[in-house]
């Protein structure tokens, strides 16, 4: 998946230019940004819910409402999607998922089935999300903020669940706790002043003004 020549603007403030991103199966592309930098506008605009001008491609052929074809792309928002009332039996028979390797991987869940999503805490419902992205068939998932409210245990046993599903798919992955993002990513983007950079080290992070590498 490739994306380029995307401009946005919003009442005459430009957001993103000379944008060029690449997201490869196989791989989980990190992108980082300050607040407002526009990740998470420029992930709406891959997936294909924000309509700029732009040039988005998958295997050289140009998918401007990507999420439109079965299979090709799964987009994980920064907030929830899933209604509060379901209960995680009818999200894994609605998704065609085995809970049972779900509760396997996270033994916290294992008699919540019957239960309402919305009944579980804030990270129990972020990670019930994330799950059913990752493990639904598509070529590319993108994820803004996949780790919010999750506790340590649950990040690392997550961290471990992306890096075994980038052999079936490209993750395109964004997260404030940008040390899980460098930590696992095969290639790392940083957006700054509307631009985006491809990072060659951990250190450009500081470089472009993202983060303090050495702060005490």
């Amino acid at each position: 998946m490739e994306a380029d020549s995307i401009k946005l603007e919003f009442n005459g403030r430009k957001i993103l230019s000379d944008i060029h991103l690449k997201c490869e199966t196989g791989k989980i592309t990190g992108l980082l940004g300050t607040n407002g930098a526009g990740k998470s506008c420029l992930m709406k605009i891959i997936y294909g819910d924000l309509k700029c001008e732009k040039s988005i491609r998958f295997d050289n052929m140009v998918q401007n409402e990507a999420y439109k074809k079965s299979g090709l792309i799964l987009f994980l928002p920064q907030f929830s999607f899933v209604p509060k009332f379901l209960s995680l039996k009818r999200i894994f028979k609605d998704f065609e998922l085995d809970f049972s390797h779900f509760s396997k991987r996270f033994p916290e869940f294992t008699n919540r089935y019957k239960s309402s999503v919305g009944s579980l805490s804030n990270g129990g419902y972020r990670l019930i999300e994330l799950y059913v992205i990752l493990k639904s068939e598509s070529q590319f998932a993108v994820l803004d903020e996949p780790f919010t409210h999750l506790s340590p245990i649950q990040i690392e046993n997550v961290k471990e669940l992306l890096i075994e599903t980038k052999a079936k798919k490209g993750l395109l992955m964004t997260d404030h706790m940008y040390m899980h993002i460098t930590d696992i990513c095969d290639s790392l983007y940083i957006l700054s002043n509307g631009k985006i950079h491809l990072t060659k080290s951990n250190n450009e992070i500081e470089t472009f003004g993202y983060a303090r590498l050495n702060d005490p």
